[in-house]
């Protein structure tokens, strides 16, 4: 998924379950800025304090995807969650191990890492994880079927359009050919392109196993943001087992509607329309003005530390323990540690 769903989507189901704007814009924020932090180490401030960071991404021809630990530590713990085959701890999927660690929509995993984030709220950046753990449930959907290591199983051959959605006018697979051939490794969906991400779409394409795979995007972002409100629902109410409603009927429509209408091929220009309808109330709870901003003046790195840059050294202020910048990168170093050290083990996976 792209910023259009983890920002804009993400800030919609985050209203619908009930969290006032300022709670819904830091979960929105930070569910898209997972895709955003891609530099890591520290930060050195003028008064000698050190702060440490990791990343939470890489681009797609970053040459640390070709470093088998740093994929564990970011494609699987941020974007490619291993799925066991779909089955709960303690009982394995048949084949070889790539069968464990291969993306599946809501699946166990998924929710005992959702379940952790719901109890878990007596941190400052509890609601931080929140919006990073957002992101990656919802990408279980997108991400179906992928894995966060390099292996055959992320091939992507004979790509079809489902219908006609009038973007690639039935030539998705030439589409792939032309921008991609083989340039890009077998790394998570990196040979499907934005496929996955992209909302309006259906395609079939057939893996490096030989399989024949099905997707009909509008339908598995639609059930993803049921899936999220619910889990958001429950947060509020502190209560991972709580009897949930999800979306109403009327908001489930549109965003629906909105998926299948909306077909940008970028992200960006599908993102200005999401904004645009919240600011028009087309969602039910007022008229809203909502942004992002990864970099430059109005990020939150540039406002906690005075640049969008990695300077030699920042000016410490003291307000920079809780500042939003601050509370996302401590959020998504307890993420990772949760993920792979006390989620995956379970489930009998070793990732780092």
């Amino acid at each position: 998924m792209q910023i259009d769903f983890h920002h804009a989507t993400t800030y919609v189901i985050a209203r619908c379950a009930g969290f006032e704007q300022p709670d819904a814009e830091i979960i929105a924020y930070c569910s898209q800025y997972v895709d955003d932090a891609t530099s890591k180490g520290p930060i050195f401030f003028e008064n000698r304090a050190v702060f440490n960071r990791i990343s939470s991404a890489h681009k797609m021809l970053d040459k640390r995807n070709t470093i088998e630990l740093a994929n564990h530590q970011v494609w699987l713990a941020f974007h490619f969650l291993p799925g066991n085959g779909g089955y709960e701890a303690g009982q394995d999927p048949s084949g070889s191990f790539i069968n464990k660690i291969v993306c599946r929509r809501n699946s166990h995993v998924a929710r005992d890492m959702v379940r952790q984030a719901i109890v878990e709220q007596d941190k400052l950046y509890h609601l931080y994880r929140l919006g990073v753990v957002m992101h990656i449930f919802a990408d279980t959907w997108a991400h179906q079927g992928f894995a966060g290591v390099l292996h055959e199983i992320n091939e992507v051959e004979d790509a079809e359009e489902i219908g006609d959605t009038n973007v690639f006018n039935g030539k998705l697979k030439q589409f792939l050919f032309d921008i991609l051939d083989d340039a890009i490794p077998p790394l998570g969906h990196g040979r499907a392109n934005i496929f996955p991400d992209m909302p309006f779409l259906s395609w079939t394409y057939r893996n490096g196993l030989g399989d024949v795979i099905e997707r009909d995007n509008p339908n598995d972002f639609c059930e993803a943001a049921n899936e999220m409100c619910k889990a958001m629902q429950r947060y509020r109410l502190k209560d991972p087992d709580a009897n949930v409603n999800g979306l109403n009927e009327i908001v489930y429509s549109k965003l629906h509607n909105m998926f299948i209408s909306i077909k940008d091929k970028e992200g960006d220009k599908r993102h200005k329309k999401w904004l645009h309808a919240i600011r028009e109330n087309e969602f039910g709870f007022g008229n809203e003005t909502i942004s992002y901003a990864a970099r430059g003046r109005h990020s939150w790195k540039e406002q906690s530390l005075g640049s969008s840059h990695d300077l030699p050294v920042h000016k410490y202020k003291k307000e920079f323990l809780k500042s939003d910048w601050k509370l996302f990168h401590d959020a998504i170093q307890a993420h990772r540690f949760h993920i792979i050290h006390d989620v995956l083990p379970k489930y009998g996976i070793c990732a780092a």
